[in-house]
């Protein structure tokens, strides 16, 4: 714990000046400076590996403290590593990455991801330019290792959204200034779309690099160009003597992660080394992730860096079982035959795991620790979960917190409860993690903290060093995201006496009906306990007297036939009255390829039903 305070305090040289204008992001203009990524263009750089613009040398940086006995110092920068090295000297044993029968092992990695880092910085020389690296891919190898091989060369990783359109993606693209993109042939199509659209405007489109099948083939209805890398060509022609770009400071860029678009348009939010590593560190002690991990991606890599862990899961020397698709029966089958040990995603995945066929499960070989968060988890679910024998830890965060920002720590006094308050109580969202400064909830007005009752509802606010560094290109929007001081979250919350917090909506969810807020969260949370409930979000109905009545949208396991009223009175005997869902529509609920139900189109569904008063 010390030194996890001195790391997330302290900011060693170069960077010693800073420690008081960076320890948290955005607290004093010194470091919003004419480099910040919401100020500057990541412009072409010279053959000069450092130069007065965005520089992005991206490879981690791990200081190494000295602490004397009596108080925390640092003396000296001790040597600079990071997880990159960490395959080539550790575990060479081990099996990184398995994808259908594909196996990779520590050793070969390595040696790929130097030809790889060598790949792309010789397309870098040949084109004048340095490499801003787009990938396009769900959850193979390639795209783990593209995690390690683009920091390495000195680039800047942008992970884009697998389900986004070929107009968003050209939006993206331009927006990140990527100069390579790294596409799935699945995804291809979409890819040359985007690329098309933005040939007819002035910005030159990115070089194409294919990620093909992990046994090498490429269906025949997929052809590569002259204008077309192949990622496994491309590793061919690498060299082992290539030198690492290492970065010139821990505040350096590693990544741009895009929000998930959920409320609007998806935003940049730019990672730092610092804050990179720190966030895969605190992430692996919040799961309880040991030597030699077997992890099964359920998450999307492109998502926050899959919550950091792809480099956290380096670091402990585990095994990374990449599936391209996410179904119950690949989750257990592949629990079975790989012994897996950890595994993470949002409640959607969890949900479909409780709800799936018997036909599809397997029995778990020992208990799974599955980590969750991106929405609130009903209590519900987490309860089934555990019947199945997996072990669930509830965590919180945004894109803007490196994902994972708190977590709901397990009491053992808790062991007592009867089993429907040991879940809700789960289901906070829980006190932060060791790399983070603070998590508060506050009056979005005045900043005064709420009271920790349990009642008084604020906004919940981060301040640290796994805050983001700021949105890209975006001066106003990082501008607003800290005003006062602290990243605000949007999401509103209440603190209990034990200082654990628990959301409660997202600002723009929650609804005023005749004065009353109504939780859309504890809305969905007793819909979620109707047997024949699967699927549910509540959004706000406008109305002429109440000004908004709750509208439930639901979608109903496979079998079941209920009508609105019968779910209307099932709300009505859990709930207060004036909270019932009025509407009742049932239908397939829209979500982000991170599972998040993207509640602005319902919005705009509930708004265009107009009043019913």
């Amino acid at each position: 714990m010390h030194t996890f305070w001195a790391l997330s305090k302290i900011s060693i040289a170069p960077s010693l000046r800073r420690i008081d204008t960076v320890k948290s992001f955005g607290r004093s203009s010194q470091f919003r400076s004419s480099n910040h990524p919401s100020n500057v263009q990541l412009s072409n750089r010279s053959s000069s590996f450092l130069g007065s613009s965005y520089v992005l040398p991206l490879f981690f940086v791990i200081k190494l403290f000295l602490l004397s006995s009596d108080r925390f110092s640092c003396h000296q920068i001790v040597r600079r590593s990071g997880f990159l090295h960490l395959p080539r000297f550790l575990h060479l044993r081990s099996v990184l990455l398995l994808l259908g029968f594909i196996f990779i092992l520590f050793l070969l990695f390595d040696f790929r991801l130097v030809r790889a880092t060598a790949s792309q910085s010789q397309i870098d020389s040949v084109h004048n330019f340095i490499v801003k690296v787009a990938t396009l891919a769900p959850n193979v190898p390639a795209m783990h290792e593209l995690h390690f091989a683009v920091p390495m060369a000195g680039a800047l990783l942008c992970t884009l959204n697998t389900r986004h359109d070929s107009a968003m993606l050209s939006i993206l693209l331009r927006h990140s200034e990527a100069k390579i993109i790294f596409v799935d042939y699945q995804l291809l199509d979409i890819a040359n779309g985007a690329l098309k659209l933005l040939a007819k405007t002035e910005r030159k489109p990115p070089i194409l690099v294919l990620i093909v099948e992990s046994d090498g083939s490429l269906p025949t209805d997929h052809r590569i160009t002259s204008e077309t890398y192949e990622y496994e060509s491309l590793l061919e022609n690498g060299h082992n003597g290539f030198e690492i770009r290492r970065p010139n400071s821990e505040w350096d860029p590693i990544s741009v992660n895009y929000t998930s678009g959920t409320t609007s348009r998806p935003k940049g939010v730019v990672y730092s080394h610092r804050g990179a590593y720190l966030n895969t560190l605190a992430t692996i002690l919040l799961h309880g992730i040991g030597s030699m991990p077997v992890y099964l991606w359920t998450v999307p890599m492109f998502h926050c860096n899959g919550w950091c862990l792809i480099w956290g899961l380096a670091a402990q020397g585990g095994t990374n079982i990449c599936l391209r698709k996410v179904t119950p029966k690949d989750i257990f089958d592949n629990i079975a035959l790989h012994n897996v040990t950890h595994m993470g995603g949002a409640p959607t995945v969890l949900n479909m795991i409780v709800n799936s066929p018997i036909s599809d499960r397997k029995p778990l070989p020992h208990k799974v620790e599955a980590m969750t968060g991106g929405s609130p988890p009903p209590p519900q679910i987490l309860s089934k979960m555990e019947e199945l024998g997996f072990g669930v830890s509830h965590l919180y965060g945004l894109t803007e917190t490196y994902g994972p920002g708190t977590s709901c720590i397990w009491k053992p006094e808790w062991d007592s409860l009867p089993l429907d308050k040991r879940y809700k109580l789960k289901a906070r969202q829980g006190v932060q993690h060791p790399g983070l400064e603070e998590v508060d909830v506050k009056d979005p007005v005045t900043m005064a903290s709420v009271p920790a009752d349990g009642k008084t509802m604020g906004e919940i606010m981060f301040r640290g060093n796994t805050v983001m560094s700021g949105y890209l290109k975006d001066l106003k929007a990082t501008e607003e995201a800290f005003s006062g001081g602290w990243f605000r979250s949007g999401d509103l919350a209440v603190k209990h006496p034990d200082n654990y917090i628990e959301v409660k909506d997202r600002s723009k969810d929650i609804i005023i009906s005749g004065g009353e807020n109504i939780s859309t969260v504890e809305v969905e949370t007793v819909l979620f306990g109707h047997s024949a409930v699967l699927e549910a979000a509540v959004v706000a109905r406008p109305d002429d007297h109440w000004g908004q009545t709750p509208c439930a949208f639901v979608k109903l396991k496979e079998g079941y036939d209920v009508d609105s009223q019968e779910i209307i009175k099932f709300c009505r005997d859990h709930l207060p009255h004036y909270m019932t869902p009025r509407t009742v529509i049932f239908e397939d609920l829209p979500k982000t390829s991170t599972g998040k139900i993207q509640k602005f189109i319902l919005r705009e569904k509930a708004k265009a039903l107009g009043s019913l008063s």
